[in-house]
């Protein structure tokens, strides 16, 4: 299988306002709200689109988390949109108790998640956050790569019960799903067969991974890549198969380690096929300014980093 092919760069989260707008057009229950970034979230659309159905709650993020509580008792879709950091850490306590601990039917929509906001800094860059929503009971958590997955991720879970966590981001990047990919919650997407090493990546480090396969191939190591888009449900089969064929794996996301897509893999592996693991992600560090590229490249969120752990955990195989 050749490497995909790169349709055009996008940024995922204009996936999701081109989402969010289809459903809004397909499916009158869906409503919208924003913590007064419409533009900086691409909701714009389709609140020109649809402005009885798009509520302003201006910089009130908790606030907006109890509204679209509300609003699903009266049989309606919300999607609360906001930055990652005040759609998670600033809001916990009221995602805890009004949404997730009654399973109300509301979508957190977060843009501009993990180090790749870049020059906003420490404050904004939340790397904690699929850590925060995974450990929520009956809590969703969605991480596309890029922007034709984003915008099949946000049509997708309109159609599913109960709370759901979607994180995306602000950077252009490849655009490589197929627009016509379906998008399964919970199901694991094979895009490279390989013998030697499972490569597992979630959001922006999926494209990292494909290019980190490119270089393995030249070292005539056959990498096998797979995009984890959903964290939770986790698919523990997808794991399992892979790493029962290559005997090693490596975690690649734009998050913490700890808490992150790299734990769920440790604990799948551990409770029922022990395999040795790499992780590719921040180690327990606050990011800063900079550009996307750089933090990247600080933090070891590259393909050459990628690449690193999987010379490296092929050297443990036994």
């Amino acid at each position: 299988m050749s490497l995909y092919p790169v349709i055009n760069q996008k940024d995922t989260r204009s996936g999701f306002g081109a989402g969010l707008l289809e459903l809004g057009k397909n499916n009158p229950n869906v409503v919208a709200l924003c913590a007064d970034l419409t533009g900086s979230l691409k909701m714009d659309a389709f609140a020109k689109e649809f402005p009885e159905r798009f509520i302003q709650v201006g910089i009130a993020e908790a606030n907006m988390m109890g509204v679209a509580a509300g609003l699903t008792i009266g049989g309606k879709i919300p999607f609360t949109g906001t930055f990652a950091n005040f759609s998670t850490g600033r809001v916990y306590d009221q995602i805890r108790q009004s949404i997730a601990y009654s399973g109300k039917n509301v979508k957190i929509c977060a843009s501009h998640a993990g180090l790749t906001l870049g020059e906003d800094g420490a404050t904004h860059q939340i790397l904690e956050d699929i850590g925060l929503m995974k450990m929520l009971p009956g809590m969703v958590v969605i991480n596309p790569c890029d922007y034709n997955q984003t915008k099949a991720a946000t049509i997708a879970i309109a159609a599913h019960q109960g709370p759901v966590y979607l994180r995306f981001g602000r950077p252009v990047v490849p655009n490589f799903i197929p627009e016509n990919q379906k998008f399964e919650i919970g199901k694991a997407l094979k895009l490279m067969e390989g013998h030697d090493v499972s490569i597992f990546a979630t959001g922006h480090l999926v494209w990292q991974a494909l290019l980190a396969h490119n270089i393995l191939k030249e070292k005539g190591i056959s990498a096998e890549i797979i995009n984890i888009h959903t964290i939770k449900p986790f698919d523990r089969n997808a794991v399992l198969s892979s790493v029962k064929k290559t005997g090693c794996a490596v975690s690649a996301e734009e998050h913490q380690i700890n808490g992150g897509l790299g734990d769920s893999i440790a604990q799948t592996l551990s409770q029922n096929y022990p395999t040795p693991l790499e992780f590719v992600g921040v180690n327990d560090t606050f990011g800063e300014s900079g550009t996307p590229e750089q933090l990247m490249i600080k933090y070891g969120l590259t393909s050459t980093n990628i690449v690193k752990a999987a010379l490296n955990v092929i050297a443990r195989k036994k």
